[in-house]
């Protein structure tokens, strides 16, 4: 299917409301002020151990912290206070979190796109990049590897910008996605949440995705710094206009996307200023909606084709600045999901784990279609970025148990309505963790059955008998329900879930 020049530039020329972002500004202007951001950082470095300590106490108490608070955060240097608070990120995340770490799968659906973002292996102009959508037939085929081999529950759909993934095409993907159902050793597989990182929409195709029962919709900033925003996104693209970018969540929670998920790349501007913006963005969404981002993500600039990545060394974001950047967002909305890509490596995504993240993906592929093929080596003609780890759902899970951690295929607070300000008054008072627990377990048990291997299996028995003795010393009001639901998924029935 071809696209002629003419009706491609008419879709672009239509993409974009004006009234759909001056609608949320005040003034005329938008909620990021770079000269607030930059003093704010500045006035961080000023403040004493003591003060510190104080910001460690009011993120145990799960409240978000303010952007001179954050601040603060960022300019520690000082080792004692360093480690205090690692201590203290590790303590908010199993409040909120438990010991539970969420898995899922990216899926590439087509990488056709409109815009020429100077850093992305998928941009427009970049020829050498192999071009593909996939077809009904495809999308199943992949997802039959993923929901019938490796046991994923849970997807991130990703999209490119253009004609060939337009609303209609996600929608349909989406459903396409939902209705697969494999046989597996004692049961079935099936995804059950599929959540969604595409373009900005306008509200009412936003309406039409929500429809469709999606997840978390994500977007990310990629930097919140204007003049780098601008250099790296040509102005005679749709991703060339900063505000459209801005404020697609809030015209998300507007549609009714009560979940959404926001992001930086970090590497592209100064990782400080653009932590900080960050948590801008996610205090500017909770003030105008009563409702924080569920997730956020922090993506750090990886090497792609075409990209020349020797620009982008100024401000690339050391390990140890990285992991840093994990622990500030960690305590400054400690409320709030964190997931850490595989664009990381294997020991970079495990030193993660005990600074607040609690989300991962594994058995990772980014080609268009890659899931269906044997081989893990990766193809940069077809992938938007190069991956740091590999590895797959079974190794990942291994790793968590050796860490004391479960993996939760959960998605039951999706089809409880356990969303938007439900989900996180729940997490701030520490009481989601309730139902997150029990429903992990039963998932758990699920997926070991279906598809671990025999090794991993072994090593994981004796950590679900151990949850299963706490759920019962902790939770004995609900105990015999969810030992019956556990019981019978032990017996081959699947998806149960309280």
């Amino acid at each position: 299917m071809t696209i002629c020049t003419d009706k491609k530039n008419d879709w672009i020329s239509q993409r974009i409301r004006q009234d759909e972002i001056d609608k949320y500004k005040t003034g005329g202007k938008d909620f990021i002020d770079e000269d607030e951001i930059n003093k704010t950082l500045e006035s961080g470095k000023q403040c004493d151990a003591e003060y510190i300590r104080g910001l460690l106490q009011k993120s145990l108490r799960i409240e978000n912290l303010t952007l001179e608070e954050t601040a603060a955060l960022i300019a520690v240097n000082d080792p004692q206070l360093l480690s205090e608070m690692k201590e203290t990120a590790l303590k908010v995340k199993k409040k909120v979190y438990d010991n539970r770490i969420v898995t899922f799968a990216p899926l590439y659906l087509g990488n056709y796109c409109v815009n020429n973002c100077l850093y992305c292996g998928f941009k427009e102009q970049n020829a050498d990049a192999q071009r593909k959508v996939l077809d009904s037939q495809e999308i199943i085929k992949e997802v039959e590897v993923l929901a019938g081999k490796i046991g994923h529950k849970r997807l991130i759909v990703v999209y490119g910008e253009h004609p060939k993934n337009d609303i209609d095409y996600i929608i349909e993907s989406i459903r396409t996605i939902y209705d697969v159902k494999v046989r597996t050793r004692k049961g079935y597989g099936n995804i059950r949440r599929v959540n969604v990182n595409a373009p900005p929409f306008s509200i009412e195709d936003l309406k039409r995705m929500n429809g469709v029962g999606i997840g978390t919709y994500q977007v990310f900033q990629e930097t919140y710094h204007k003049e780098t925003y601008n250099r790296v996104h040509p102005k005679d693209t749709i991703k060339g206009n900063y505000d459209w970018r801005l404020y697609s969540m809030h015209r998300a929670f507007e549609a009714g996307i009560d979940d959404v998920g926001i992001g930086v790349l970090f590497g592209l501007y100064d990782w400080r200023f653009d932590l900080l913006a960050l948590v801008k963005h996610s205090l500017e969404l909770e003030a105008r909606f009563g409702i924080g981002p569920h997730t956020v993500s922090f993506p750090r600039l990886e090497p792609a084709l075409n990209a020349n990545m020797e620009k982008y060394e100024k401000y690339r974001v050391s390990d140890e600045d990285f992991k840093k950047i994990i622990l500030v967002l960690r305590l400054a909305i400690p409320h709030t999901g964190m997931i850490i890509s595989a664009r990381e490596t294997a020991k970079i995504r495990r030193e993660s784990i005990d600074l607040g993240v609690t989300q991962m993906d594994a058995s990772t592929k980014i080609g268009v279609g890659s899931y269906q093929k044997e081989d893990i080596a990766q193809d940069k003609e077809k992938q938007q970025f190069i991956l740091g780890d590999t590895r797959s759902l079974d190794e990942l899970i291994c790793e968590f148990v050796e860490k004391g951690y479960i993996t939760s295929f959960c998605t039951a607070g999706y089809r409880c309505g356990r969303t938007g300000k439900c989900i996180m008054d729940l997490l701030r008072k520490g009481e989601e963790g309730k139902f997150c627990k029990l429903n992990a377990i039963i998932t758990f048990r699920e997926w070991l059955d279906d598809f671990a291997t025999e090794e991993t299996r072994i090593k994981v028995e004796p950590i679900i008998d151990r949850e299963i003795e706490e759920v019962r010393v902790k939770y004995p009001q609900v105990f015999d329900m969810f030992k019956d639901y556990y019981e019978r998924t032990k017996a081959g029935e699947r998806d149960l879930y309280i």
